[in-house]
Parts: structure tokens; C-alpha cells; sequence
């Protein structure tokens, strides 16, 4: 790690001297008395900048700085929280909410600059944003704790800087990189002390106390009069001056807080959002554990609402349909979160009527409820709620993520808000990284503790037995993954070992699978290939890069092997295998090998919650314990330590390298396993059971290879687990398929694959898209275990699923049916997703493309014209619409369909082909 946050104090004195010239700049400016005579200032890591650099590092670390001031202000207001008397500590959260949304704005403009910066063309602009670097890392005035406040701006530049593969951006980016390391040092340094300031809090906010003292009193109303008590000791009251803000009992009774739920129920709600990240990475850890969530969307978010009265999607809209179709329940949060408490009447109706709208034409059975920014509620704000026919919703369990920046302290605080409520609504906000990271600490626990979920159902918040909800995309298991690792390693060049020659490419194929469809952090995927893969830098990877890099108990680590494998007969009769590092002598192998032993130990050592090895590469004798599964596997599945190993072949065999597209025949299969032929009993999971099941006997059929699958010592049952991404692609003619030796060798596999994914005609279709359709036990498959013998490995049973995701999976087979140019199957699986769910857009384009494939023109542009009618933004289902009509000779239909193509894609890559079209019609 480079030590940013340590540096020389001579260097520090001449940023603070920088920043301390650009207040004054500033401050002069505004007062007109002084030009801007500020000389550019040499960065200690950039050198001289010309005058717009320094203008532009001027408003950027003054941004900084302001960002920096109100994340202080709000530690100071809530560090004594629970020591302030009541109406005190009310206020303090009320200004500490101010501040943070104020500084939410604040992060935006800074946000803004520094992306204005990168998108310039000055010569400088890397220099500026270097300084800015300098600025956090050095500063005399910043405390480690200070540094916290700019981890989500430095992910968003670092996000931007990737666009760029120019040398010096390179370099930036690995030190925004490694500054983000440091500050997660200094989360897990200082989560101790801000543990002590946040735990303290009360875990129900004052102004949730005296609503539910308001309930209380509502009922004693109905008995009583204030009138009459003071009359009746000699007080009458003049009427007020103004009208009371006072809600009314009637209204009062239709807000919901969340007291009235069953025991040992929550509703996880999320405001502020949709964020373009950790929406997202929300909603995937929600999939994780099986539980829905509501998003109270603030509507600016969404999009905008013209002085017509219509409303424009914008950019975020794209984040709230992906929540939507994973079964999640979208709500209001108001157009620009103002305090509505705050404001004229006419500005509360349009700050919720506006969001509702954008809410409507995003998902035409938005849910009918409405959070108050802040909790702050009005009686014009809950007239307004009374006509729209929507519901608030409050909550009394508070996170307070807003405020507090480390997520295990976040956690403790809503686990023990949850023992003593018992019940409740829970308060998130979707727009934090340490809420994404607080998250799956908490669902752990409640999903071990038996706790339901609760979701919207149309009438009110309701749970079905087991905590299975309602309606969004279910997955079997609760894998509880904080972080993901791998170790991916591939040698093709041996010092004096025989050359490989598609280890290396195995490997890359790995890392790029990892990263790209399962979401494996570029940073937390360690690559050796070649040179790199010495003995000395195999065991580092392990433990100065794992061991001792931040691996924690909840993480998930991959470690992917392809070279060299060999096996030694030792005295006492028994085999040991060894991995081959580039480096080693065949002559030494005891000394420059990698004994498994050594491999058993490394796992056994490391913290990680779940760990599984595949090697391609030919050993045996590993007297390993055997792996077992049982039909609670998956429910248990989130508590169990699991060490597992999946090898291609055993002693003396050798890897066959024969597949398609230059990767050994076992790594090809893992790879098709991996891209969904492996979810054997279609959950959307895979777990390495699962995939064992899958690669062993259909690689063991085609090749001389036994691999063999078990769990190492340490293990207590744990399955390791994949999550499938939702396949979103709409078939075009840009869509790829697979070579022909690829397709061959797939159908190899599947003629002699023991288990065969779910089919259309075996799939019961639900009535509705609640209700949970089981999925047949899968078979059990005998394999190799690591000591040579034979077991039989039993997949695990999925839970009951929704008919959301049963289409989804049923789509996604439809698509690797169609990427081995199999249509007729294909049309099956999209068939059958849209009889599970006929509003699937994103099937109904993929079924008119199988179609397509067959020839069936007139047939294709019907479905198309469906997708249109379901989702009328989709500009490539105009694409292939013009493109059916054209191949029907509907010239006329064709030309409509390229024009709007056209409009809505200018810059597609098939627009230069439509315009052609369109010249010819």
C-alpha cells in the first residue's frame, strides 16, 4: 500500500499554504477588491500548473474543504447524542439530517468539478486532480478519521479516470486505488472509537416518540376534550393565531410506522436513492439472503417533470426498472427532498405529486406510499397524501447511516434497535457505501435469528411463513458475502518444465469471468501468469496479499490453478500431490513445488468464510475429507466454514488441451458451467457441489481426465456459491455465438451431462406471479473424491421460487440455447418465460429473434411489436422490427421502424446500416 496519509511535514506545509491562497482567493473575489494574483503552485507530485489548472484546483479543494466542514459538524452534533436532554437531541438529529442532505449537494458540485476537470482538455488536468490527491493524503489539518468523508468522491473519480488507458491515467487511478485501501484502514482503525460515539444513540429518533405518543393521545381524545379539562379548572384558551400544523387524529390513523407488524418482523426500506451504484449493490445482497426491500426514490432522481406537467426518465429511471423487475417495491420520497414542514403549500403538493408522476410512468403499479424527508410532516403534506390516495409511511428503527460512517457500528446499532423493538421498519439509504457494507452483517444475523421479511402487497406490509416474500426474485441461500477474492494463476512458460500451452489463456478466461458476470473487484483478483507464478509468488499471493490484506470471515475466495501438476510416491506408500511453480526444478520437486499439504494449511488459515480451489492441472492423493449435502444444506448454508477443491484429473493423467477457443477441455467446461449450465436446479445459484456435479462427469466423458471434487480439512459444510447474474442482453444481430467447434464440443457434454437443466414442459406455471412453484430434486452424480475413490455429491435442493425468476432463468437458458444456435430450443425457454410472466419485455424481443433465426419473419415483427407495447423505450426492438419487416417485404412498416430507431439511437452502432436501409426504401 502506498503511504498516502504518512508524509513529509515540509510537504504538507505547502498544500496547506495552497489551500489557505485559494480561500483567500476566493473570499476576495466575491468582495470584488482584489484580482485573482494567486501564482500557480507547484503540486510536490505534479510540478508548476498553468493559471486554469489553478483556478480549477482552487473551486475543487474549496469544494473539498466545505464537504469536509459539514461531515465535522455532524460527528459534533450527534457524538453526545444520548447525553442531550430530549427537545436538544431533536434538533441535533434535525440539523445533523440538514447538514448531511446539504452535503449531499455539496459532494455533487464537487462531484461535478472534478469530472469537468477530467473531460477538459487542458494539459494540466491530471496535475489538478493529482493535487486534490495531495490535499487528502497530506494535509496537516486533516485527522485520519477527516478522510473518511472522500471515499464515495474518489470511487466516482476513479470510476471516470477508468475511461481513460493513457499512461498518466493509469497511474492516477492506482493511487486513488490505493488511497482507498488507506481509508479503509483507517474505517477498521478508528471502528472501535466511533463504535462508542454512534452505539450510544437511542435507538428510536424523538421525533418518532412523540408520533407514537400521538397515537396514544388520539385515543385518549375519543374519551376526552382539552376543552373541557381546562374549563372545567377555569381555563378557556383564545383561539390561535394561526392554524395549528397539527395532524389529525383521522389522518394520524392511516400512517403506518411499523409497531404494528408481527413479532419478529422488519420491512427493510431504503431512501434517497436510486444511486447508480449501490442501488444496485443493494438490491444484489437483498437477492443474497432471499428478502424484498422498498426504495423511497426521491424523484429527481428519476427524471424531470416538465412546466406541462409531463414527465422525462432520465438516467437514474434505468436503476429503478432493474428494482422493479427484481421484485423490489418502489415509493416517494418527494421531487427534491425539501423539508416540506418548511415550505408553501403549493410547493408541498408539487414536491410529491411530481415524484408521483415520474413514479407512474416508471412502473405503472408504483406502490402507494410516501415517506416525509426528514420525518418532517405537514397538514398540508398529509391533505395532499389524503387526495393522491397515498399512504406515509414512517419507521422506528433508525440506522442513522447517514451519520455514522463505519458499517459495524451501523449494524450493532439496528441489531440491538431490533432486540428491543422485536419489530419494526427499518430506516436505510441506498445512496452509502457503508450502508452496502453495513447490509449483509445485519440480514445474517436476522436470517440465523428466524426473523421474516416484509414487503408491500397492494394493501399492507405482509410476510408469508418462512420469510419468503411476496413478490421479488428469490435465491435459495443466504451467502452473507462481504468481500470476494481470487487468486487466479496460469503458466505456460516453464523455466525447465515442458511448455504449456493454454494455461495462460485458461486463466485470463477466469479472471475476466470473475470480474465481469459475477462481480469479483478487479482490485481483490490477484493474477500470476508466467514469471509471475514462482513458488516465492504463489505463497505471498496467499499470505501477505490474503492472509494479511484485509480477508475477513464473511469474505468468499476463488483460487483458480492452471500448469504443472505431479505426484510423489512417499515411504509410507501414500501419494502427494504438488503444483508446479514456473520456477521449479523437476529435480527438487519437494523443495520448489507446492505440496498440497502446504495448500491444506494455507486453507485452513485464512478467515474467509468459504474457499474453493480448482486445479487444472493432474495430481492425486490428496486423502482429503469427502464433501456431503443434505436438504437443509442451503438454509444452513450462510453459518457453515466451507474449504473445497475441484481438480481435472488425477495421478499421471494428463490435461487435455483440446477445447475450443484455445482452453483445455476441463477449464472450457468449467466455463460453461460457470456461465449457467451449472445451476442445476435452477435457483440462480451455482454452488461449487453443483458445479462439480456438472464439470466432472460431462469432462470425464470426452477426455482421459477423472477430476475429482471434496472438501479439505477445516471445512464444516459450507458450499461455496455463485449468484447468476440476470442476463439483460436483447438479442440483435450483434449478438455473439459460439465458433462451431465450441458448439460441437457443448453438444458432447450435453448428450452425456447426467442431469439436464429444468424444461419448459416440466415447469408448472403458477397462477400468479407470487406464488412459489418448487423445482425438482436434482440427481445425485458419482465422482472422484481427492483421495482417488468414488462418492456420490447430492446438488442442493432450491427453495421455492417465484414466477419472476423461474422466467428470468427460463430466458437466460433461452439465451445460451440460442448462443449455440439451437433456436427451436430457444424459442421453448422464451416461450415459457413469457407464460410465467407475460409483461417480460426482454423475452418477448428474445423470442421474436428465435424466430427471426428460423426465418419466421411476420412471426418475429409480431413479438417485437409486443416488446414495443410492453416497453416502448427499447430502441433496438425497433432495430429488429425494421429488420423483420424488410425480410416480410412490409417496406412501408420497415421504413416507420428505422426512422424511430434512428430518433432514439443516433449514435447505435446499426444506425449507419438503418440509414442505408432507409436510403433504399
Amino acid at each position: 500500500m502506498r503511504p498516502h496519509i504518512i508524509k513529509i511535514a515540509a510537504l504538507s506545509a505547502i498544500i496547506s499554504a495552497s489551500i489557505a491562497a485559494a480561500a483567500f482567493y476566493f473570499l476576495s473575489a466575491r468582495d470584488n477588491s482584489a484580482p485573482n494574483q494567486i501564482p500557480p503552485q507547484a503540486s510536490p507530485v505534479t510540478g508548476a500548473l498553468n493559471t486554469q489548472a489553478t483556478n480549477e484546483l482552487q473551486a475543487i479543494k474549496l469544494a473539498a474543504q466545505e464537504v469536509l466542514a459539514n461531515y465535522r459538524k455532524i460527528i459534533v452534533l450527534l457524538a453526545d447524542d444520548a447525553a442531550l436532554a430530549a427537545k436538544e437531541q431533536q434538533e441535533a438529529r434535525r440539523v445533523g439530517q440538514a447538514l448531511f442532505h446539504d452535503n449531499q449537494d455539496k459532494r455533487k458540485q464537487l462531484d461535478q468539478l472534478l469530472l469537468a476537470t477530467l473531460e477538459s482538455k487542458d494539459s494540466k488536468r491530471y496535475e489538478t486532480l493529482a493535487s486534490l490527491l495531495d490535499y487528502i493524503e497530506q494535509d496537516a489539518d486533516l485527522f485520519d478519521a477527516d478522510r473518511l468523508a472522500f471515499r464515495e468522491t474518489l470511487h466516482g473519480l476513479q470510476e471516470a479516470i477508468v475511461k481513460d488507458s493513457s499512461l498518466t491515467a493509469i497511474k492516477l487511478h492506482k493511487r486513488i486505488s490505493e488511497d482507498l485501501d488507506a481509508i479503509g484502514q483507517i474505517e477498521r482503525n478508528y471502528e472501535k472509537e466511533i463504535t462508542q460515539i454512534f452505539g450510544r444513540f437511542e435507538q428510536r429518533g424523538i421525533e418518532l416518540k412523540r408520533e407514537r405518543w400521538g397515537d396514544y393521545l388520539a385515543k385518549l381524545q375519543k374519551r376526552y376534550s382539552r376543552a373541557q379539562i381546562l374549563k372545567d379548572f377555569g381555563v378557556i384558551l383564545p383561539y390561535p393565531a394561526q392554524p395549528s400544523d397539527a395532524v389529525s387524529t383521522r389522518v394520524q390513523g392511516e400512517e403506518i410506522i411499523g409497531t404494528e407488524l408481527p413479532k419478529k418482523t422488519v420491512v427493510l426500506t431504503f431512501d434517497d436513492g436510486p444511486h447508480k451504484v449501490y442501488s444496485d449493490e443493494i438490491a444484489a445482497i437483498l437477492k443474497q439472503y432471499d428478502v424484498p426491500g422498498v426504495f423511497f426514490s426521491v424523484g429527481s432522481n428519476i427524471g424531470s417533470v416538465d412546466a406541462g406537467g409531463h414527465a422525462k426518465l432520465g438516467t437514474g429511471a434505468t436503476v429503478s426498472r432493474r428494482l422493479v423487475a427484481a421484485g423490489h417495491v418502489l415509493a416517494n420520497h418527494s421531487f427534491s427532498h425539501k423539508q416540506l414542514a418548511r415550505v408553501n403549500d403549493e410547493t408541498v403538493k408539487t414536491e410529491i405529486l411530481h415524484a408521483d408522476l415520474l413514479l407512474k410512468t416508471l412502473d405503472k403499479n408504483r406502490a402507494p406510499l410516501f415517506r416525509f424527508p426528514y420525518g418532517a410532516k405537514s397538514s398540508a403534506g398529509m391533505e395532499t397524501l389524503s387526495q393522491a390516495n397515498l399512504k406515509s409511511v414512517m419507521w422506528n428503527i433508525d440506522s442513522l447511516d447517514w451519520a455514522d460512517p463505519v458499517p459495524s457500528s451501523i449494524a450493532d446499532r439496528v441489531l440491538r434497535s431490533i432486540d428491543k423493538e422485536g419489530r419494526g421498519i427499518i430506516l436505510f439509504h441506498d445512496i452509502h457505501a457503508r450502508s452496502v457494507k453495513a447490509l449483509p452483517l445485519i440480514l445474517e444475523r436476522l436470517v440465523a435469528d428466524g426473523y421474516s421479511f416484509a414487503t408491500w402487497d397492494g394493501t399492507g406490509f405482509k410476510t408469508v411463513k418462512g420469510g419468503v416474500a411476496l413478490a421479488p426474485e428469490k435465491v435459495a441461500s443466504s451467502t452473507g458475502y462481504a468481500n470476494s477474492w481470487a487468486v487466479v494463476i496460469g503458466i505456460d512458460e516453464y523455466a525447465k518444465w515442458p511448455k504449456l500451452q493454454y494455461a495462460a489463456r485458461d486463466a485470463q478466461a477466469v479472471r475476466e469471468t470473475l470480474i465481469e458476470k459475477f462481480g469479483f473487484a478487479t482490485e481483490r483478483v490477484i493474477s500470476l501468469n508466467n514469471a509471475q507464478a514462482t513458488r516465492q509468488g504463489i505463497l505471498a499471493a496467499f499470505h501477505d496479499k490474503l492472509a494479511h490484506g484485509g480477508v475477513q470471515k464473511n469474505d468468499r475466495i476463488f483460487v483458480f490453478f492452471a500448469g504443472h501438476g505431479a505426484t510423489v510416491k512417499l515411504s509410507s506408500g501414500r501419494d502427494l500431490g504438488y503444483i508446479i511453480p514456473s520456477d521449479a526444478d523437476p529435480k527438487q520437486i519437494s523443495t520448489d513445488a507446492i505440496a498440497m499439504t502446504e495448500i491444506q494449511n494455507i486453507a485452513e488459515s485464512l478467515e474467509a468464510k468459504h474457499l474453493f480451489f480448482v486445479m487444472d492441472a493432474c495430481y492425486s492423493g490428496l486423502g482429503l475429507t469427502r464433501g456431503a449435502t443434505n436438504t437443509s444444506f442451503l438454509r444452513e448454508n450462510g453459518k457453515r466454514i466451507g474449504r473445497q477443491m475441484l481438480t481435472a484429473g488425477g495421478a499421471d493423467q494428463l490435461v487435455a488441451d483440446g477445447g475450443p477457443n484455445g482452453h483445455s477441455i476441463f477449464t472450457w467446461t468449467l466455463l460453461q458451467g460457470l456461465a449457467g449450465k451449472g445451476d442445476l436446479n435452477g435457483d440462480g445459484l451455482i454452488t461449487a457441489t453443483e458445479l462439480a456435479a456438472y464439470v466432472a462427469p460431462a469432462v470425464a466423458s470426452v477426455s482421459p481426465q477423472t477430476p475429482a471434487f471434496g472438501s479439505l480439512p477445516g471445512s464444516q459444510g459450507g458450499d461455496f456459491i455463485f449468484t447468476l447474474p440476470a442476463e439483460t442482453e436483447f438479442l440483435s444481430p450483434q449478438t455473439a455465438q459460439l465458433s462451431n467447434d465450441a458448439i460441437a464440443l457443448n453438444n458432447k457434454l450435453a448428450a452425456v451431462q447426467p442431469i439436464q437443466p429444468p424444461q419448459p414442459s416440466a415447469m408448472p406455471s403458477a397462477a400468479s406471479d407470487n406464488a412459489a412453484t418448487p423445482i425438482a430434486k436434482p440427481q445425485a452424480v458419482v465422482v472422484k473424491n481427492l483421495a482417488g475413490g468414488e462418492h456420490k455429491i447430492q446438488p442442493p435442493v432450491a427453495v421455492p421460487s417465484s414466477n419472476r425468476q423461474l422466467a428470468q432463468r427460463a430466458n437466460d437458458r433461452g439465451l445460451q440455447y440460442f448462443k449455440e444456435k439451437q433456436y427451436a430450443k430457444a424459442e421453448a425457454e422464451f416461450t415459457e418465460a413469457l407464460k410465467l410472466r407475460p409483461d417480460f419485455a426482454l423475452a418477448a424481443n428474445n423470442l421474436g429473434f428465435a424466430f427471426y433465426k428460423q426465418d419466421k419473419y411476420k412471426e418475429a415483427a409480431r413479438w417485437y411489436e409486443n416488446t414495443i407495447k410492453i416497453d416502448s423505450s427499447r430502441a433496438i426492438a425497433y432495430f429488429n422490427l425494421a429488420d423483420a419487416y424488410l425480410k416480410a417485404d412490409e417496406r412501408e412498416k420497415a421504413k416507420k421502424a428505422f426512422a424511430t430507431y434512428i430518433e432514439l439511437a443516433p449514435n447505435a452502432s446499426n444506425v449507419q446500416y438503418a440509414k442505408e436501409q432507409l436510403a433504399k426504401l
